[in-house]
């Protein structure tokens, strides 16, 4: 492996490539560490943590999946899902609306176009999602009286010119945090061009890694090198923990690689005394064809009712039914260890894995192309039997993708009340960003392993 390592380093393109990919990694980790101006970051993380815990946890849930610091206000406290979601949003649209469907066919340049649109977009969504944001957590903060920040609300009618002061640094803020979110589709973008490896991927792997070694360290705190039970840190737990990170890793690599081949043939065409085409290929279907999309939308998703519930149970507390309602449906959603929530949860990634397979796999077009280009599948005829067949061999391995993608799901919570450690150790060593960190790196690895086989090298996976 170090040998390998070695040649990885004395390909000069190779090597120019990932030194980039790691300076930009390392602008991105610079700049999730600078906080916005004026706003205090301690009452604010006080009241994610604390105050709002079913908001807190939300905070979290979605700075896993957004390579964001959400919980602490940053620069790029939005991370790059604004990006993400314009990007799902183009791609949606591009199934319903004819003029993104025509640019899509264009090719290249119908690609340049939609890419200009989703940066339009992102930054529509960082200028309504910041402003949302800081009205949330900054005013909301406000009006329970957090230390250092002040009524807003009064100060707008009470003193003018401080009510336009406030409203120029959250102005100020916004802006900033729509900034910093654009750099890092910038960023990610870059990596595309000239690093190696998905951009964006990258970037949400990198946040989830650099978070790792705080979660162990809190797990390590507790351990005790000694047979204690599983109801303390001892031997048992440490081994349960690590056995269940090795079964997540090879699981993720196992579905990752697993295809679906569906043999094809060419036609035979007759030229002269020769003979061309006839040769029998396969078309592989990935088992996971959704890849971790929809985990993420599912457990990010499923936060909003527990988000909306917990600010209307607030606010009109216990004293008529309508507070009590909002308090009760509430606790069904922001308890992750429920019946009624593990059951939602694995129903909504079963819905985004059919569906985000339905918008990206087309068996219409694939049928069309083969029978343009002469090729078939052996017992079915071209059109519209092709494509019935490859539509309801895509909806059986979907199937076994979405349970896969479930099962990882729902480690977290087993492993949180089985061995009883935090929801942040779980969720890091045995649950999504396990799953999310894994899958990059792979492909990561194969992207590698494709310049070196290029060069006549031995890969890394070889």
């Amino acid at each position: 492996m170090l040998e390998k390592i070695r040649v990885i380093f004395t390909i000069p393109e190779l090597r120019r490539k990932i030194l980039l990919t790691l300076f930009l990694l390392a602008v991105y980790r610079v700049g999730w560490q600078i906080p916005l101006p004026v706003i205090d970051h301690q009452a604010v993380s006080d009241y994610a943590s604390n105050a709002g815990g079913t908001f807190g946890a939300f905070l979290q849930k979605v700075s896993v999946f957004s390579a964001s610091r959400l919980n602490q206000v940053t620069i790029f406290g939005l991370g790059i899902m604004p990006y993400i979601t314009a990007s799902i949003i183009l791609q949606l649209m591009g199934s319903v609306y004819k003029p993104l469907e025509e640019l899509r066919k264009e090719g290249e340049a119908g690609r340049k176009k939609i890419n200009e649109y989703t940066r339009y977009l992102t930054v529509v969504l960082c200028l309504i999602q910041s402003t949302a944001f800081l009205w949330y957590v900054v005013m909301n903060d406000a009006a329970n009286g957090a230390p250092g920040a002040g009524n807003m609300t009064d100060a707008l009618f009470e003193n003018p010119e401080t009510g336009k002061l406030l409203l120029s640094w959250q102005f100020a803020s916004v802006l900033i945090m729509t900034c910093g979110s654009v750099f890092l589709m910038w960023l990610g973008e870059q990596i595309d061009e000239y690093g190696i490896g998905n951009g964006i991927s990258l970037l949400i792997m990198a946040g989830i890694v650099a978070a790792m070694p705080g979660a162990l360290y809190d797990f390590l705190q507790e351990f005790r090198p000694e047979l204690r039970g599983f109801g303390d840190v001892g031997i048992e737990k440490l081994v349960a923990m690590v056995a269940i990170f090795v079964a997540v890793v090879v699981g993720v690599v196992f579905i990752t690689l697993a295809q679906r081949r569906i043999p094809t043939q060419s036609q035979k065409h007759v030229r002269g005394n020769r003979v061309y085409g006839g040769t029998k290929q396969y078309m592989p279907l990935r088992i996971n064809q959704a890849g971790v999309m929809p985990i993420i939308f599912a457990g990010s998703l499923l936060m909003i009712p527990a988000v909306v519930f917990d600010f209307f149970g607030q606010r009109l507390g216990d004293k008529n039914i309508f507070g009590i309602f909002f308090r009760n449906a509430q606790s069904l959603f922001s308890s992750s260890g429920s019946m009624f929530y593990t059951l939602a949860y694995v129903l909504m990634i079963y819905f985004f894995c059919y569906f985000w397979t339905a918008i990206s796999f087309n068996p219409k077009e694939i049928s069309q192309n083969f029978q343009n280009s002469g090729t078939f599948i052996p017992g079915y005829r071209p059109g519209k039997r092709t494509a019935d067949y490859l539509e309801a061999v895509m909806e059986r391995i979907t199937y076994v993708g979405a349970g896969f993608l479930a099962l990882v799901a729902v480690v977290p919570t087993v492993v949180s009340e089985w061995l009883q450690v935090s929801p942040t150790v779980a969720n890091f060593y045995g649950g999504t960003g396990l799953l999310i960190a894994v899958s990059v790196a792979f492909d990561l690895v194969q992207k590698i392993d494709s310049h070196l086989v290029m060069r006549n090298y031995t890969g890394l996976l070889d």
